[in-house]
């Protein structure tokens, strides 16, 4: 079976315009699948997918029609300082099941992963987050996932069926964490909203040593979130994440949450972060949308991604040596040496933690993206909180 039988192509009235494109906007650059299905060779550097399934989302129905609503405003936007190698597959159409949709997107992830292509998936529901993690495990690769999300979505939703815990949009994080094998290495949520976390589910995320990032730690101060989407290998995008003001496209949008320029910052860091192999957009809802005003920033956000993309630096400390600075701190309590490194090509910093009593010759140690503010914190003699708790999952 080959990737084009889990797609259908694209509908030519619904995201073209009747003029057509202009030769310098996306919709020009891109090459998309009208008729005949893109070829993935070596050139292609980003696919987007439009997966049409939202039956598992929470109190959302509609989001499944939103992939073509939001190529619609992307392909209007111009090329920005870059040589654009993207294809657009088309959309996956929801299997049977929903577990159908989910072995669908799970296959073409990894397919695209493994011919060292990006994928930008475009939902439906969250709970296709669990289809993309998933891919990894084809992958057989350990993963840092990001959610920026004003939820944690591990609400246990009994599944009479299988007498298990329902994949959700509100409990997908769930079926993650028990999922065995598990290659979950990190969790990090940014965005979440405090009035909507529970206290047992921040006790959960504290036992798991995951990083939690409260909205209003980062309001004002977005860049706080760079080191923290630097470790991702995948990002899942709630648009409900956004206030409403701003892209109320969703049912379920509220009055707090992330101004759209700081959205698109946060996607730009994605597209930076040389780790990171996928990327999804859920929870758009045309239903909601007025003007096509959400489906324009999510276009937006996209643009950023790829900007970002092509402006990646290929930092990856310490290859080589002669690019990094080297500082070192001893904290006056522990005995413990700390090692931090910073680019000098992007002035960005990582921190070195031991694996503790393990490990090859060849990999002692894991670097963990951090900021001047942890050097400066350890310096005054603090363990880092991302130190920690990183070091607690390596034993």
């Amino acid at each position: 079976m080959s990737l084009a039988d889990f797609f259908s192509p694209l509908s030519v009235d619904k995201i073209t315009p009747k003029r057509g494109y202009f030769t310098s906007q996306l919709g020009e650059k891109i090459t998309l699948n009208y008729a005949l299905f893109p070829e993935l060779s070596e050139n292609v550097d980003i696919a987007i997918i439009g997966v049409l399934d939202g039956r598992n989302t929470i109190n959302n129905e509609g989001c499944a029609s939103g992939p073509d609503a939001i190529r619609e405003k992307l392909y209007q936007l111009n090329e920005g300082a870059f040589q654009t190698k993207i294809v657009d597959l088309g959309n996956i159409v929801k299997g049977k099941t929903v577990s159908d949709t989910y072995i669908a997107l799970k296959v073409v992830v990894a397919e695209l992963i493994k011919k060292n292509i990006v994928p930008v998936i475009l939902g439906g529901g969250q709970d296709l987050t669990y289809a993309q993690y998933m891919a990894y495990e084809e992958l057989e690769q350990n993963v840092d996932l990001v959610c920026i999300d004003p939820y944690f979505d591990i609400d246990v939703d009994d599944d009479s069926e299988t007498g298990g815990i329902e994949t959700t949009s509100g409990s997908y994080l769930n079926r993650i964490i028990l999922h065995q094998p598990n290659y979950l290495f990190n969790y990090s949520n940014i965005g979440y909203q405090t009035y909507f976390a529970s206290q047992e589910s921040l006790k959960v995320m504290d036992k798991l040593y995951f990083d939690t990032h409260r909205l209003g730690d980062l309001m004002g101060n977005i860049t706080k979130a760079e080191p923290i989407i630097r470790n991702a290998n995948m990002v899942s995008f709630d648009i409900g994440a956004v206030r409403s003001s701003d892209a109320c496209g969703n049912a379920n949008a509220t009055p707090n949450g992330f101004y759209g320029e700081e959205a698109c910052q946060l996607i730009r860091y994605a597209g930076f972060n040389d780790k990171l192999t996928s990327i999804g957009f859920y929870e758009y809802n045309p239903s909601f949308d007025q003007n096509g005003q959400t489906a324009m920033l999510v276009a937006q956000m996209i643009w950023y991604f790829i900007d970002g993309f092509y402006n990646r630096k290929l930092d990856i400390p310490l290859n080589p040596k002669s690019q990094y600075l080297i500082y070192k701190t001893n904290l006056k309590h522990e005995g413990h040496e700390l090692v931090f490194v910073k680019s000098k090509k992007t002035d960005r910093w990582w921190m070195q933690v031991p694996y503790p009593n393990r490990g090859s010759k060849n990999e002692r140690f894991h670097w963990v993206p951090c900021d001047y503010e942890d050097y400066k914190n350890s310096v005054a003699g603090e363990i880092p909180d991302i130190w920690w708790r990183t070091y607690q999952k390596l034993i």
